[in-house]
């Protein structure tokens, strides 16, 4: 059953944490909010799939002056991505298609991309792909795909100039890809790491295998049998009065007002169902998410996937790790030691990487400054959540994984 209660909190002790040390994480989430750097923060540590520490501080509308509540709802964004990514793998365990296949195939829009090699927006060299575009490629953003806002380059104004990347909030997943295809891609697939659209061309996939929308999808074969309740596209009304406000850094203002939940854009409908970072959730519905996986696909009498499945997407699917692949930073995060599996970033190895953790561990976060992260080895998964934009601001994740590794005595 999912997990509902973030007070039924077990003694650290008997899930191998020194309660004393464990407790440096309260004053900690405290100091960022009460300096005035996040609005709020949510956070559980679970272990052996008992939640070991529970703690929610600050206010989630500052103007309105609310306080942070045990059910709040927040806009996951990228944290999108591996729920999108255990959607596909469910279709991949049925036999409906293998990783190495083109997705041309599925998406034949996709299918005639020509790839980048030099020269102005307006004077663009194009090529052919050495090799078409793989699924897997998709998972592992190695496709040759760009996010259009984040991107100066001239691919990126391509991107921005065909409105490409699934931010319409009108507009469908198969209309937004109709007009990827005429976007080059901006280096030959599976030749470097690169952050872009993959996991939302991967949802519109999704639905043209499964036959049916991509939110139906997810709902079948993920929020209904995890029982998450509070995981959707759009925030209806009836739950608005728990769904954060969303703030950004600036040079003039630390935390200034993006939006709050009356006029965002995440309220229902929602049209765009962007897999990529679409999704709004709940603390314990992420919790239940993550636990799934960390339980080998699945929590308790619910299964989503299978063990292997599990074990062969949080494996490196890169050829070394991010840095040697053209990602030397990400948000606040080095990326040396640290690969890319299937919808995560993958640990491999904590001295390149200089942080505490395991080999193996598996992460990943949102543009607001969410993140989580699952250790198989140490029966360990951590949720974070909180509403600022860019996630680079404070090197909130890097800190969080010393005071709960720093805690583990067993």
């Amino acid at each position: 059953m999912p997990f509902d209660d973030l007070s039924a909190i077990s003694q650290p002790a008997k899930v191998g944490f020194c309660p004393d040390r464990l407790a440096r994480l309260g004053p900690w989430l405290r100091r960022y909010v009460d300096d005035g750097k996040l609005p709020f923060v949510s956070l559980a540590v679970m272990r052996k799939g008992q939640i070991a520490y529970a703690d929610h501080y600050g206010l989630r509308d500052i103007e309105a002056g609310t306080p942070l509540i045990p059910d709040g709802l927040y806009r996951i964004y990228s944290m999108s991505k591996l729920i999108t990514t255990v959607a596909a793998m469910s279709l991949y365990e049925e036999g409906r298609f293998m990783l190495d296949e083109p997705v041309g195939a599925f998406l034949p829009e996709l299918a005639n991309q020509k790839v980048y090699v030099s020269g102005p927006f307006e004077d663009m060299e194009l090529v052919k792909p050495d090799a078409p575009m793989t699924i897997r490629q998709l998972m592992n953003h190695t496709s040759g795909l760009t996010y259009g806002l984040f991107d100066p380059g001239p691919v990126g104004r391509a991107m921005r100039r065909a409105k490409a990347d699934f931010s319409s909030p009108d507009e469908t997943l198969a209309e937004v890809v109709e007009r990827l295809g005429d976007v080059p891609l901006c280096f030959q697939p599976g030749s470097r790491w690169n952050y872009g659209v993959s996991t939302d061309v991967l949802g519109r996939l999704v639905e043209v295998i499964a036959g049916k929308s991509f939110e139906d999808v997810l709902r079948e074969r993920i929020f209904e049998p995890l029982g998450m309740r509070d995981t959707f596209f759009g925030v209806p009304d009836d739950k608005l009065d728990r769904f954060c406000a969303l703030y950004t850094k600036t040079d003039e203002n630390p935390l200034k007002l993006i939006e709050n939940a009356e006029n965002s854009r995440f309220r229902a409908p929602a049209t765009m169902m962007s897999g990529g970072g679409g999704l709004v959730s709940s603390m314990l519905d992420y919790i239940s998410f993550v636990e799934m996986l960390r339980g080998g696909g699945a929590l308790d009498k619910a299964r989503v996937l299978g063990r292997k499945t599990v074990e062969l997407m949080m494996l490196n699917h890169l050829p070394g790790d991010m840095a040697s692949m053209g990602q030397a930073t990400f948000s606040e995060m080095p990326m040396h030691g640290i690969g890319f599996g299937l919808g995560g970033a993958v640990m491999l190895d904590t001295t390149k990487a200089q942080i505490l953790g395991s080999p193996g561990e598996f992460t990943w976060g949102g543009m607001a400054s969410t993140a989580f992260w699952i250790d198989r080895a140490e029966e360990i998964s951590v949720v974070l959540m909180t509403q600022l934009i860019p996630s680079s601001s404070y090197p909130i994740r890097r800190e969080l994984r010393v005071l709960v590794y720093q805690a583990l005595v067993d």
